[in-house]
């Protein structure tokens, strides 16, 4: 697919129109004077991996993936593959490529890559922004990155001191001739390198852990600062010369259309108001100011039409309620496809003396997060379109507006500002994004539009965190340990959501944190019952994770106290043929000053419980002790301690970071969080009425990081799991009462 993309990548591109070898000597001039443009290329269809030669069959892909602009001043361009929303991706990215460069990740100014199969570097071929893949997946490759950079810097700088290349080393963003003591910067020889061939990715070697400079240092943020002073832009922060400003008004129910508007002619004459637009299942003011479009597209008075038989679009009845779904969601008793299913749990269940049910349910999320959507679209007299939106991948969205516009993907400039927050919600939703109304408007009016969603907008057209109800039944030896656990979740998963129906396979965002337990339960069944909801509904931090581990958890602490046995030895008990995982509870049990379940008073006359769980998604391991109390009928969580075990790690202090914003996360969807349905309609628009964690509920969280040196896994997303279950077992143990559901606002403690 042909993508414009900025002027300095165009050589890169061109480079892309040869059959690649990964053996062959290729260089990349950039049209920056006296910059080193340096690429190289990781396979990715199986086409193309059989066009490659034998020597390169073993390797993945066969496209420049990401490449570097080393300037005459030393500083460093590199084009991220990926977004940055917050999550220090754009810092890992440069301490990695600059630990094989020889580069200080602070002399590098990170941008986020274009659109393009140039920039697919991870490991599964995909090129998103989300799953906590975006390191893990491409390490690997961004390190081969910076060694064939200081390959061939090492190799001018032979060249220009006239000694053996053997003779050279580096140093931080210099090459070193350690015999004469002289040495050349980067940028002295960055015109010298463009004349050099890039290197067989097969002879470069890259560095011993042991030699890392950078790797495995808590190095500071390179987005800090401009955040911090408030230079960073966002979408929402866009201008082009001409803009006009636009606001919507959605239909109350998604499926309803637009009938007659009446007070039309009274909102075109409103101050600064340019035009009204019909939209599908909305209205829109275009205005010279926002804020004016606003006040006049909310002054609209619509006749909304109810959707027809026929209509494609998935609608709300107008008798739906959220807490009535959860009752039918907990009552479906089938058909069910089966994740797993080991050994014999019918059997086991039946002949069992001690044996458990419970069901438990949670709520629907809102992904609140801090910057509305917003989407500036911009066509140019040649008939091509520019666009800035907030996105999590940017080849599907270029697809998206390349089959809504008809336009060639060459005729389509897309960028990709920094993130106001992840969170899963920046994916292709086709209802719940305003870049096709931003489009359809700046067509009609011929101007550039930048269009942003109030708050209360972005809260009816959000797409939402799914729900589930699952029944479990678990069965007890003679010893109190558990011999049988049988999970059935009647649900729909985002991905299935997504397709509109249940696929040929399990969708496996709808079971992940049910199915792959580590525990030794010999008889174990995790199944789904699909059941399609009229809400509509996307990926939220940790997916499925976020929620079954709730359950799956909680579920299990109900078990422990059914066998009479403590749930920290219950684990232990589970996991002892697993080294790993019961290492990381041994460490979150020392992290907490050894585990202790309560009830206890604590130093300050408080009574307080200890709850703990643990959790594996993304390839990471978490366990988590969370300590509690009740004050003035709320729970009160004052501690959580986190051990978390992702393998390997780039950055410590972004790894305590993630940790800490996932526990807050976590913390707000099991004690407050829930998007409520009355009648078809969201009880909340606004924050009013959906309370998020405030400071003064936050905990004191608590670090502790485990490099196993198993394969890496992700850290943005991992930490989120085990706080909920952590908090619901605690509090079970405090009050004597059972939690199955979140929030926990839904409760009365005394």
């Amino acid at each position: 697919m042909n993508v414009r993309i900025d002027p300095a990548a165009l050589p890169l591109v061109a480079a892309l129109n040869d059959p690649v070898n990964l053996s062959r000597r290729r260089f990349l001039a950039s049209t920056a004077v006296g910059a080193l443009v340096i690429g190289f290329g990781l396979p990715l269809g199986s086409g193309r991996v059989q066009a490659a030669t034998a020597a390169a069959a073993g390797e993945r892909g066969t496209q420049v993936p990401a490449f570097l602009e080393i300037r005459p001043d030393n500083t460093i361009r590199l084009l991220s593959p990926f977004i940055e929303g917050g999550q220090g991706t754009f810092t890992a990215m440069a301490q990695i490529i600059g630990e094989e460069l020889d580069a200080d990740p602070a002399t590098f100014l990170v941008e986020c890559a274009p659109p393009g199969e140039a920039f697919v570097v991870m490991e599964n071929g995909m090129r998103i922004t989300g799953g906590s893949m975006s390191v893990r997946m491409s390490y690997p490759t961004m390190r081969r990155l910076g060694a064939l950079a200081r390959a061939m810097l090492l190799e001018a700088g032979a060249q220009a001191l006239k000694v053996p290349v053997g003779e050279l080393s580096t140093e931080p963003g210099k090459v070193v001739h350690a015999a004469s003591g002289r040495s050349l910067t980067y940028g002295e020889l960055a015109g010298r390198a463009m004349d050099l061939p890039v290197p067989d990715v097969a002879s470069v070697k890259l560095r011993d852990p042991s030699q890392f400079r950078w790797i495995g240092k808590p190095v500071k943020r390179l987005d800090a600062y401009d955040k911090s002073t408030g230079k960073a832009l966002y979408s929402i922060d866009m201008k082009v010369d001409g803009m006009l400003h636009a606001a919507v008004q959605h239909a109350p129910r998604l499926g309803m259309t637009v009938g007659s508007l009446r007070n039309e002619n009274q909102v075109k004459a409103m101050p600064g108001v340019h035009s009204v637009h019909r939209l599908p299942g909305a209205v829109a003011v275009v205005a010279e100011r926002w804020w004016h479009a606003k006040r006049a597209v909310e002054s609209i008075q619509v006749d909304w039409l109810e959707p027809t038989a026929d209509s494609t679009v998935r609608g709300m009845p107008k008798d739906f309620s959220s807490d009535e779904h959860f009752k039918r969601l907990a009552a479906e008793t089938g058909p069910a496809r089966d994740d797993e299913n080991e050994g014999d749990v019918a059997g086991t269940l039946a002949n069992a003396k001690t044996k458990i049910e419970a069901t438990y349910h949670n709520q629907y999320l809102h992904h609140a997060q801090l910057e509305p959507p917003s989407a500036l679209a911009r066509f140019n007299a040649d008939g091509s379109l520019e666009i800035w939106l907030p996105n999590q991948a940017q080849d599907m969205f270029l697809a998206d507006i390349a089959k809504r516009t008809g336009l060639d993907p060459s005729r389509i400039t897309l960028h990709s500002p920094l993130l106001g927050g992840f969170f899963g919600r920046h994916f292709l939703y086709d209802s719940a994004s305003p870049y096709p109304q931003a489009i359809e408007l700046a067509k009609a009016v011929g101007r550039p539009v930048k269009l942003i969603w109030s708050r209360e907008e972005e809260f009816l057209r959000d797409v939402l965190r799914p729900v589930a109800a699952v029944n479990f039944r678990g069965a007890l030896d003679s010893d109190g340990w558990p011999v049988a656990i049988e999970a059935v979740s009647a649900t729909e998963g985002p991905t299935e959501a997504l397709a509109g129906k249940q696929g040929e396979k399990l969708d496996p965002t709808a079971l992940e944190g049910l199915s792959g337990k580590s525990y030794a339960i010999p008889n174990k069944r995790i199944a789904q019952i699909y059941v399609k909801g009229p809400v509509m509904l996307g990926y939220w931090r940790s997916v499925g994770n976020s929620l079954n581990d709730f359950f799956y958890e909680a579920f299990l602490d109900e078990l422990a106290d059914k066998g009479g046995k403590d749930p920290f030895e219950l684990r232990l008990h589970l996991l002892r043929d697993n080294p790993r995982l019961t290492t990381l509870l041994k460490a979150v049990g020392e992290l907490s000053g050894g585990w202790k379940r309560g009830p206890f008073v604590a130093e300050d006359g408080s009574k307080r419980a200890r709850g703990v769980a643990m959790a594996s998604p993304f390839g990471t391991q978490t366990a988590v002790i969370a300590e509690v109390s009740i004050e003035n009928g709320q729970v009160k969580v004052h501690d959580i301690w986190q051990a978390i075990d992702p393998g390997s790690i780039v950055n410590p202090a972004i790894v305590e970071a993630q940790v800490n914003g996932a526990v807050s996360l976590g913390l707000s969807q099991v004690l407050l969080e829930e998007a409520v349905y009355v009648d078809g309609l969201p009880r909340a628009r606004n924050y009013d009425l959906y309370p998020v964690l405030p400071p003064s509920r936050m905990a004191r969280v608590h670090v502790r990081v485990i490099e196993s040196g198993e394969k890496m896994g992700g850290i943005g997303e991992p930490p989120l799991p085990a706080v909920a279950p952590a908090v619901a077992n605690a509090v079970a143990t405090l009050t004597g009462q059972r939690i199955r559901s979140m929030p926990l606002s839904r409760y009365s403690f005394t």
